[in-house]
């Protein structure tokens, strides 16, 4: 009789672990933190922080995310991104954390800085992330990792560059043909925004999740200026949030997982632990298995 139960027990242990989803669930201890440099600027290293699923056997999706920190400072060892890089990890992605050039570092990037140097800032800070992309997609085999499988993300000033970089090439970069064999297979953005959504268009469209504060002060949720500049201040920037970002992908018929947080301000740029496992969900059902999803919660 108690070898019948232990039959049993081991049974139903193997049915819930045939049940746990791969890129979904927790299924992998994660591996040490790897550091490797994807770039050298005006002397400084930027890094790329590696988490990996241990003993995955096949190359994996990337995530490749951006702090934030007004681009003044900030880090890829922040203990938030380095808790979800490991969760991640543990679901069976590759995590890439990466440093930039922090230009506006000890300097205000607030309505006394004028809005050209913000364009300027938004570019350099994408031109390190579209190198950290290039890095890690030329080194696809080292690293094992699934080159058309790229999810990018970030926070705050991190989120502008990376939506920037992705919806708004064209504006960003003199030469977009550079980073023309990069693709994109969905963005994460907390609390960013775009320069011009009027850019996103079907030919750099892809699928996005965003979160956002409806009262944020800093990073407008809808199409405001950057800090609610007044027009007269140096620092007057129009900037399309996620508001606007998601009804252009509405347009566009691309899938999107937009939560709204009533009368949160700039908070929301934290990472939304509480709703990870939703986000998960949302890339394995658009990113792996192509289906169509457009979501809009209101928290």
């Amino acid at each position: 009789m108690k070898k019948t139960i232990l039959i049993f027990l081991f049974l139903i242990c193997c049915q819930n672990f045939l049940a746990q989803e791969k890129l979904v669930d927790s299924l992998y201890g994660v591996m040490e933190v790897q550091t490797e440099v994807y770039a050298t600027k005006a002397g400084e290293d930027l890094i790329v922080d590696l988490y990996k699923p241990e003993k995955s056997k096949e190359k994996t999706p990337l995530i490749l995310f951006m702090h934030g920190g007004g681009f003044s400072g900030g880090s890829p060892k922040n203990p938030q991104e380095v808790k979800f890089a490991r969760i991640a990890a543990a679901k069976g992605y590759t995590v890439g954390l990466i440093s930039y050039r922090l230009t506006r570092k000890d300097q205000s990037f607030g309505c006394d800085f004028e809005a050209e140097g913000k364009i300027e800032t938004f570019k350099f800070a994408a031109e390190d992330f579209m190198d950290a992309v290039a890095f890690m997609k030329n080194n696809s085999e080292k690293f094992s990792i699934d080159p058309d499988k790229i999810i990018v993300g970030g926070s705050s000033a991190g989120a502008e560059a990376v939506l920037n970089a992705v919806y708004n090439p064209e504006l960003m970069f003199q030469d977009s043909e550079k980073y023309r064999d990069i693709k994109f297979s969905a963005v994460i953005s907390l609390a960013g925004a775009l320069v011009d959504v009027r850019y996103l268009t079907q030919e750099n469209v892809v699928p996005g999740i965003f979160f956002h504060g409806t009262a944020d002060n800093l990073v407008p949720y809808g199409s405001a200026s950057h800090h609610y500049c007044e027009n007269e201040q140096p620092g007057y920037l129009i900037l399309d949030g996620s508001k606007s970002i998601v009804q252009k992908l509405e347009e566009l018929e691309t899938s999107f997982l937009l939560y709204s947080f009533e009368d949160a301000g700039h908070e929301i740029s934290g990472m939304p632990f509480d709703h990870l496992q939703q986000v998960f969900r949302f890339l394995n059902s658009v990113v792996f298995n192509n289906q169509k999803i457009q979501s809009k919660i209101t928290l």
